[in-house]
């Protein structure tokens, strides 16, 4: 049952603001270097970012499906934990606290203190760590205080990033120069040759990017109507995300060739500096707004997962800890900021592996979470569904024949980033059965 303690107050605008700014952060600014390095067509790299938003939509439209059954604070989590049992759900929330998300904070804090060091060229790299340790801690703190300042962030933050994004889309077909630069859509060239591997690869950027729409439902136990609400702002985030980030693409593709995009990890500023000299700096202070607000909802939606679970009995139970007068999970939010800290000392500088060692365990999970739909077709067919997800079974296998593909590639192709998410996930299984254990004998005395 939903424990009454949070308050439900988060509206369908602001569900989907929340969907749209733990999209748009840091990747779509860094990763396109990584994704035209991989597949170095301009065809072929918008064919890799519209078949990211393929899985985004067809994930959004199943998980639709599955937030109208389960309206509760915890999301993924739940529907894992429903459909598969506990320990399944438990360790997607410990995947969550040790990789994903926290692994995405760190990768977030690196990257905002990064575009500062373009303000203060002096920086040293323990000046960085601690500006991002600092910020990450700062955010929590306001984000304790309730999830009204919380929606109030989001609102803000993700208004700025669009409106940034926004400029750039326009800048670039403003000043699109073919003399300048010669934009080649043919697929006669620069075709890799092993094609699906090199997709699957691009994937990496474009998910990290376009992942986080599914945070929206983290927080279903605070929302206003949530089985409409939910899923209709996941639907809305992705559609938002997609259609912005393949008109940035363009953007910086009628501004840069497409050697120059692969060549460096500062896309955005080098586009907007052809137009003028202080365009770089311009977009570097859009970025850092972009990530510091990302880092905001990142700091207060997960802790939900962690919170859910410790009140279903199968986490510690501290995490079920509401702070009595601002209604948030106070000990789940500062256990989180304490681990990414960790994960951001350990993994400083390694903003491209972070991004594929966090990818390969959100997609796998996500891709077993969607499955979730089938088995709750066969088990429940008769259960309450306010929303059924479009063109079943087709757009739920879509998306989950997809993820399974991209999961497996990354394996084999990147196995240095990807074994060590499954080996946090077998201690993750043992984990859990202490804990079982312990709890069992506990109920005995």
């Amino acid at each position: 049952m939903e424990s009454s303690n949070l308050q439900q107050k988060l509206t369908l605008y602001g569900l989907t603001m929340i969907a749209v700014g733990s999209c748009i952060g840091s990747g779509i600014f860094i990763t396109p270097a990584q994704i035209a390095g991989a597949v170095p067509n301009a065809t072929l790299v918008l064919a890799v970012w519209a078949l990211g938003g393929v899985i985004a939509l067809t994930g959004a439209l199943t998980f639709s499906e599955l937030g109208g059954m389960y309206p509760k604070s915890g999301g993924v989590y739940v529907y894992l934990k429903e459909a598969y049992g506990e320990m399944v759900g438990f360790l997607y929330g410990w995947v969550i606290l040790l990789v994903i998300n926290t692994g995405a904070l760190a990768g977030l804090c690196v990257a905002f203190a990064e575009y500062l060091k373009i303000f203060v060229p002096g920086m040293s790299q323990g000046a960085k760590t601690a500006v991002a340790a600092a910020t990450m801690l700062a955010l929590t703190g306001i984000n304790i205080l309730g999830v009204n300042v919380s929606q109030g962030l989001s609102n803000l933050f993700t208004g700025l990033k669009l409106l940034a994004i926004g400029g750039i889309v326009v800048a670039g077909f403003l000043y699109f120069d073919p003399a300048r630069v010669h934009l080649d859509f043919s697929l006669d060239k620069n075709v890799p040759v092993h094609l699906t591997t090199a997709m699957l690869t691009g994937l990496i950027g474009v998910l990290f990017s376009v992942g986080g729409w599914h945070h929206a439902s983290y927080l279903a136990g605070e929302a206003i109507d949530a089985p409409r609400t939910v899923p209709r702002a996941m639907f809305l985030g992705v559609v938002i995300v997609l259609v912005m980030y393949l008109l940035v693409n363009l953007a910086y593709m009628f501004l840069l060739p497409l050697e120059a995009i692969a060549e460096t990890p500062r896309v955005a500023g080098d586009a907007m500096a052809t137009i003028a000299p202080w365009g770089g700096k311009a977009v570097a202070v859009a970025i850092a707004l972009s990530i510091f607000g990302t880092i905001s909802i990142y700091t207060m939606s997960a802790p939900r997962i962690y919170f859910a679970m410790a009140e279903d009995g199968i986490f510690f139970k501290q995490l079920a800890y509401v702070h009595p007068k601002w209604r948030t999970p106070v000990v789940a939010m500062l256990v989180q900021v304490v681990w990414a800290i960790a994960v951001l000392l350990f993994f400083q500088g390694l903003f491209d592996k972070i991004i594929t060692f966090v990818t390969f365990m959100d997609i796998a999970f996500m891709g077993l979470a969607g499955a979730a739909v089938f088995v709750f077709r066969i088990r429940k067919k008769d259960a309450d569904r306010p929303v059924r997800v479009w063109a079943y079974p087709l757009v739920p296998l879509v998306f989950v024949l997809i993820s399974a593909a991209f999961a497996l590639n990354t394996l084999l192709e990147q196995p240095e980033q990807a074994l060590p998410g499954l080996g946090l996930l077998l201690i993750g299984i043992l984990v859990f059965w202490v804990l079982k254990s312990r709890a069992g004998r506990m109920t005995k005395q």
